[in-house]
């Protein structure tokens, strides 16, 4: 499960960007139960690494699922209901918040393109600001995902299809492209599915699996070595030593 840079050479680390403005609101209750699953397709956030400190992005920040996974740090500003003890909090993206066109973008359709919005969950927004305010104007910015571990790649599928979904991604915590390499076959390059799956139509059972993945926003590439091996079966999830930083 060795991990090496394409071409021997690894990039400069994920650097946080600028402060930029948004809103945000919550949805669900202190539980985040209705967080799970999400349209990044990372299941239960709990079991997956990402816990409660999660948030839903408008279309114009989910970038048809290739923003999943990638981490931003915000903080409320100018609001009477800002929780001043607090500098920022820091979310993963892991599901849509999808327009709403039967209301207007200033009055309840904060989502809608080309609003950049933030539809926490409830413990992470209360972190930020009293759940009473409903809405709060927030600075917000990516930051590195700072993860313990490898990337994990977890399988569904059958014997002609393999589906990937692939969670605990650090760095940019995003990805772009992602290829598959039994231990009999050259890479093959794996297509978007949605969220953060990718598949690949072959047949690759009684194979040793490698990755290598393209982060969306560095664009460095990594290679994850016999990550799954040669037994491996759909259902099962294979965690590797490698990831962005």
């Amino acid at each position: 499960m060795k991990s090496t840079a394409a071409g021997g050479k690894v990039s400069s680390y994920f650097q946080p960007g600028p402060w930029t403005q948004a809103h945000a609101t919550f949805y669900g209750d202190e539980t985040a139960r209705e967080t799970m699953g999400g349209a990044c397709g990372y299941g239960n956030l709990f079991s997956s690494g990402y816990g409660t400190d999660t948030a839903a992005l408008s279309s114009q920040l989910f970038k048809d699922g290739y923003a999943c996974g990638s981490c931003y740090q915000i903080k409320c500003v100018e609001s009477p209901y800002c929780n001043k003890n607090v500098a920022f909090t820091t979310v993963t993206a892991t599901n849509i918040c999808p327009p709403n066109w039967s209301q207007d973008s200033n009055n309840g359709g904060w989502c809608n393109p080309p609003r950049s919005h933030f539809d926490m969950s409830k413990p992470a927004f209360m972190k930020i600001a009293y759940w009473r305010a409903g809405i709060v104007p927030v600075l917000y910015r990516r930051v590195p995902c700072i993860k313990n571990g490898g990337i994990q790649f977890s399988f569904q599928g059958n014997g002609y299809w393999l589906l990937v979904y692939v969670t605990n991604v650090g760095g940019g915590g995003d990805i772009a492209n992602m290829w598959v390499k039994g231990s009999k076959t050259d890479w093959i390059s794996m297509s978007h599915n949605w969220g953060a799956s990718y598949q690949a139509f072959a047949t690759l059972g009684g194979q040793a699996l490698s990755f290598k993945i393209t982060s969306y926003t560095t664009k460095q590439t990594i290679v994850l070595w016999n990550v799954a091996p040669s037994n491996w079966n759909v259902g099962l999830s294979y965690k590797c030593s490698g990831n962005f930083h």
